[in-house]
């Protein structure tokens, strides 16, 4: 099924008026964690797990599946959820985002337009955006 998108404008017109339903998810291999480094604002620089926005009446296995595979380019199995994160940008966006851990079950890695730069990580580097920085740090996903 494919589920609709809201036309750029009108997106950001809601959005910064109500709390976008989001979903976070950290890849994690046997030699650590993917993240990418963003290549577009918020965070531009930085290096994040990838995630996004849960279409209207997009269930959140679809979302999973259908982030992960835009912006790593693999498919994952969720191994766990793992807590909520939020985020209050300094631009007025508010983010909830409901996050999981993951592993690949196929596809090969890559970046894409979000972050075109990726890496595996033992552990977490110091230019990582600071919400997800400290839920990781909280949720020991490195064990």
């Amino acid at each position: 099924m494919n589920y609709p998108r809201l036309p750029y404008e009108e997106f950001m017109s809601i959005y910064h008026k109500v709390p976008r339903a989001a979903i976070d998810v950290i890849v994690k291999t046997p030699q650590g964690i993917v993240l990418t480094k963003r290549s577009l604002p918020p965070f531009k620089g930085m290096w994040h797990v990838c995630g996004g926005t849960v279409l209207f009446m997009e269930p959140i296995k679809h979302a999973i599946n259908r982030i992960v595979e835009d912006e790593l380019g693999v498919k994952v199995k969720v191994i766990k959820p793992l807590g909520i994160i939020e985020y209050f940008n300094d631009d007025g966006r508010h983010t909830i985002s409901n996050a999981f851990l993951a592993e690949i079950t196929g596809g090969e890695l890559r970046g894409s337009k979000q972050g075109e730069e990726f890496a595996v990580f033992s552990k977490l580097p110091d230019n990582c955006i600071p919400e997800q920085k400290i839920f990781m740090e909280k949720s020991s996903v490195f064990k």
